[in-house]
């Protein structure tokens, strides 16, 4: 006969399991293979889109992928100088002004890269507020204009913890998988 104190103890067990299932930070990442890429080469980071309600938020996501593209010593690094984020939602002059910016990368004789886009970058509603940041990236030739890898994330943080932190985590994991092959 199975006693009343192991059902107790089953049942604590699954309700401490089910909080810290629901208390643990969410994150998805899906990335391409690494490019072999050239150790030293020169980099370039061009405007990020901003495709959510945030403003600037495509600003705040290229600020934190330069510093850790830096900080990964593969070579010099730029930044692209122009003014070109959009502010308005549904502006529709994002390619001209991503075009733009690889033209001048190509005068720069720049040889890599670093774009992408931010689809999240928010507190969620709700009792807790939640950072949330989703952010694309691509690595791209810049003589040929291909693009050598790219990948894509989410991820959602502790109620307390800082959007930037979450994002920091999130572009950090995503330059790591495409700058793995750095040669």
């Amino acid at each position: 006969m199975i006693r009343p104190s192991f059902f107790l103890r089953v049942l604590q067990w699954l309700l401490v399991t089910t909080l810290l299932a629901s208390l643990v930070a969410c994150s998805t990442v899906d990335h391409g293979k690494a490019p072999t890429l050239e150790r030293g080469a020169s980099w370039v980071v061009l405007p990020f889109a901003n495709h959510t309600e945030t403003p600037l938020a495509g600003n705040r996501a290229e600020a934190v992928a330069l510093a850790l593209l830096q900080a990964q010593n593969i070579g010099q690094i730029k930044r692209y100088p122009g003014s070109v984020q959009q502010e308005a939602l549904f502006d529709g002059t994002e390619s001209k002004r991503q075009e733009d910016a690889l033209a001048w990368a190509r005068e720069q004789n720049v040889r890599y890269a670093l774009t992408g886009a931010v689809d999240e970058w928010r507190y969620k509603v709700g009792v807790d507020g939640e950072p949330a940041a989703g952010v694309t990236l691509e690595i791209v030739d810049v003589s040929s204009g291909d693009t050598l890898w790219s990948g894509t994330g989410g991820k959602s943080g502790w109620s307390r913890e800082a959007l930037s932190s979450v994002a920091q985590k999130l572009i950090r994991e995503l330059l790591r998988a495409g700058l793995a092959s750095v040669h």
